[in-house]
C-alpha cells in the first residue's frame, strides 16, 4: 500500500471518502536466511531484538550496496520493477519494516529512531556492508534522512523518489487516525511526529552524489501539497553540494508508473561515486 504526497494512507482514505460522499534490542545472528548458491543473495528474517526479526530480500553483487526504503505500509513488494535492474549494478536490498509483509508486529509508539534503530541492527544480523546509497520513496524518505544523518560515514549516494516535506497542521480528526496505536496504523509509526523529526534531520552528508525525483503535479493537482511539491522537496538538496532535483509528471508512485526513470537516475548516482 502505498501513500498520496505528503499524507498517510489513513489521511488519503479519510480525504477520498469526504470526496466521495461528504525499541532496541542487541545485534543476533540471522534466524533463517538462504543464499541460492550467491553469497550476495539474502532470503531471510534477521533478529533485529525485542522478540522481532524482519524480512530483508538482497541480490546481485558488488559495492556499493543499494539500500531500498519503502513508501508508508509497504515493502519488498514495492520495489518489483526496479530492484532486478539494480541488482544487476551493484548489491541490492529491500526489507519489510515491523508489521510489513513477513516482518513481525512491534507492539508500542514507533518514532523516528526505532525506525533507524531497525534498519541498522538489520544490516548488521544480515551481514550487510556499506558503503550504501540509499534509495527511498515517500514516507520512506524520513527514515532514509535520519539514518543518513547518523551514519554518514557509511552513505555514499541518496535517491528520494517524491519524498514530500512533513505534513503541516493536520485536522484533527486525521490526527486520530495518524496515531500510532489506531487500529489501521500497522506499522505502529507515529506519522505526524517522524515525517517532523526526519525532515529536521535533514543535514549535509557529505560531497556525495545526490537526486531528488519530484512530481509536479500540474494543473490537475488540488492538495495544497502537491501544488507546492516541487518546492518543498527542494528542501532535500541541502543533503549535499551535488545534490540534483529531477522533476517529472508522473503520479506519486514513481517507482511503478516509470520504473525505467528510477532505475535511470539510481544508476547515475552509483556512477557518480
Amino acid at each position: 500500500m502505498e501513500r498520496r504526497l505528503g499524507i498517510s494512507l489513513a489521511v488519503s482514505l479519510v480525504l477520498l471518502a469526504a470526496c466521495s460522499s461528504d525499541s532496541s534490542g542487541s545485534v543476533s545472528t540471522p534466524i533463517t536466511s538462504t543464499t541460492s548458491g550467491n553469497p550476495s543473495a539474502i532470503s531471510g528474517s534477521f533478529d533485529v531484538g525485542g522478540e522481532r526479526t524482519l524480512h530483508m530480500e538482497c541480490s546481485g553483487e558488488g559495492s556499493p550496496t543499494i539500500i531500498l526504503e519503502a513508501g508508508d505500509e509497504s515493502g519488498i513488494e514495492q520495489w518489483s520493477q526496479v530492484m532486478p535492474d539494480l541488482a544487476d549494478l551493484t548489491r541490492t536490498c529491500a526489507y519489510d519494516r515491523s508489521g510489513v509483509g513477513l516482518s513481525d508486529p512491534a507492539a508500542g509508539c514507533r518514532g523516528l529512531t526505532d525506525l533507524t534503530g531497525d534498519l541498522e541492527r538489520l544490516l548488521t544480523a544480515a551481514g550487510v556492508p556499506g558503503p550504501y546509497v540509499l534509495v527511498a520513496t515517500s514516507g520512506g524518505g524520513f527514515i532514509a534522512s535520519g539514518f543518513a544523518a547518523d551514519h554518514h560515514e557509511s552513505i555514499a549516494g541518496v535517491v528520494f523518489v517524491d519524498v514530500p516535506g512533513p505534513f503541516l497542521d493536520p485536522p484533527r480528526e486525521l490526527v486520530a487516525l495518524l496515531k500510532c496505536n489506531a487500529a489501521s496504523n500497522i506499522e505502529r509509526r507515529d506519522y505526524l511526529g517522524v515525517e517532523l523529526d526526519g525532515w529536521d534531520a535533514r543535514a549535509e552528508i557529505g560531497d556525495i552524489p545526490v537526486t531528488i525525483i519530484s512530481v509536479d503535479y500540474g494543473p490537475q493537482a488540488s492538495l495544497e501539497a502537491e501544488k507546492t511539491n516541487v518546492v518543498v522537496q527542494k528542501g532535500w538538496l541541502i543533503l549535499s553540494p551535488r545534490a540534483t532535483q529531477v522533476v517529472v509528471r508522473t503520479g506519486h508512485d514513481v517507482a511503478n508508473e516509470d520504473p525505467q526513470l528510477v532505475i535511470d537516475e539510481v544508476a547515475k548516482v552509483v556512477a557518480g561515486i
